[in-house]
């Protein structure tokens, strides 16, 4: 033997010399199987990759934690945001965090940013205010005035006192006071709409407004063919004269804008609790994707099919929009069956008594009767 470790057979051993000057050479051994040497290296490899596995999870956790607390103002903050850009409320006031960081400081930013918003948004509703305020105003007071001068100059032309000239210069006065009246009702009547005017109201028949309306249009029709379709009674609560100029002016843009020789088509008819008024032709029809900007005020469409000369203010759709939409309706435009134009109203009506007997019987007709 010799002082070392050596392998034999299936264990390990060590030795180690005893020495003595008395005494003969001696030796201590101590042998151990490979067996306990590997499940103990086995078990060191475990603990070290548990070590590491668990703190590596401890300090992902700790991480997330760290990181959500550091984030949560930031997600406040988005969150607002993204409701501020949904409602469009620049009013929100964002929650001004206690600590004085990066985090802190943003917030106060986009609070005093909203603050600033909020005021400047004040402010130019104030202004729209007193603007639509203004030309519903001045456009009431200069219909008095008008109303003098258009009456002044029907006397003269009556009359027809003075040379040709004369004559000639008070036609064409008359003309444009005639012209500049409808402006200036236009313009009321949109300024009304804006500012959320709404005049005397009272229960009327929606068929016979538009029957009406149909007959003063018809000596504009020249070779084109008017014809109507109209289902009524259609009740409903509004301003007669409103609907009248709505109805007209869907019916003079169909006659401006088609050629001669065209159909023009009037419909009225009740579709549920609505009314259902649409104005159809075969004409040009609207161009595509303008669907909606041609009711867009000062919006003048003009093409080779166009009768009236001057093109008009391009107001008229522009007031059919707005009576539509303060009678709690709408109004579309799209093309028709016959490959022109198709503008539809929808209105509510209003539920009467006749109304209401009308649909009763309808109700019990299935019922069982007794003679």
């Amino acid at each position: 033997p010799s002082a070392s470790i050596r392998n034999v057979g299936p264990l390990s051993v060590a030795t180690e010399p005893v020495t003595s000057p008395d005494s003969l050479p001696a030796y201590v051994q101590y042998a151990r199987p490979y067996e306990g040497v590997n499940e103990t290296v086995a078990r060191l490899w475990l603990f070290l990759a548990a070590g590491v596995i668990g703190g590596t999870l401890l300090a992902l956790l700790a991480g997330l934690a760290v990181a959500d607390r550091a984030m949560r103002p930031i997600k406040a903050l988005t969150a607002l945001a993204r409701q501020i850009t949904s409602t469009r409320d620049p009013s929100r006031r964002i929650p001004t965090p206690s600590t004085d960081d990066e985090v802190g400081e943003l917030a106060r930013t986009m609070d005093g940013m909203l603050q600033a918003l909020d005021e400047a948004r004040s402010e130019r509703k104030q202004a729209l205010d007193r603007q639509r305020e203004f030309v519903a105003d001045a456009s009431h007071e200069l219909r008095t005035p008008l109303t003098s001068i258009q009456a002044n100059l029907e006397l003269l032309q009556v009359e027809g006192a003075g040379s040709a000239d004369d004559r000639h210069a008070v036609d064409s006065a008359l003309s444009s006071t005639k012209r500049m009246s409808g402006l200036v009702s236009d313009l009321l009547l949109l300024a009304r709409a804006d500012a959320g005017r709404q005049v005397a109201r009272t229960e009327t028949d929606l068929a016979t407004i538009a029957a009406e309306a149909l007959e003063e249009v018809e000596h504009l029709a020249g070779e084109r063919r008017m014809e109507s379709d109209l289902e009524g009674p259609l009740p409903l609560l509004g301003n007669p004269d409103e609907l009248h100029r709505m109805i007209r002016n869907l019916l003079e843009n169909a006659v401006r804008h088609t050629p001669e020789k065209t159909t023009v088509e009037l419909t009225g008819r009740r579709d549920g609790d609505q009314a259902l008024l649409e104005v159809l032709d075969d004409g040009p029809g609207i161009p595509n994707g303008i669907e909606e900007q041609v009711f867009d005020r000062f919006v003048r469409g003009e093409g080779p099919s166009d009768t009236v000369s001057g093109g008009g203010t391009g107001l008229g759709l522009a007031i059919v929009r707005a009576v539509a939409q303060s009678h709690g309706g709408s109004v579309t435009a799209g093309k028709s069956t016959y490959g022109g134009a198709r503008f539809s109203v929808r209105l509510p009506l209003e539920h009467t008594a006749e109304t209401a007997a009308e649909e009763r019987p309808a109700e019990r007709s299935d019922e069982p009767q007794t003679l």
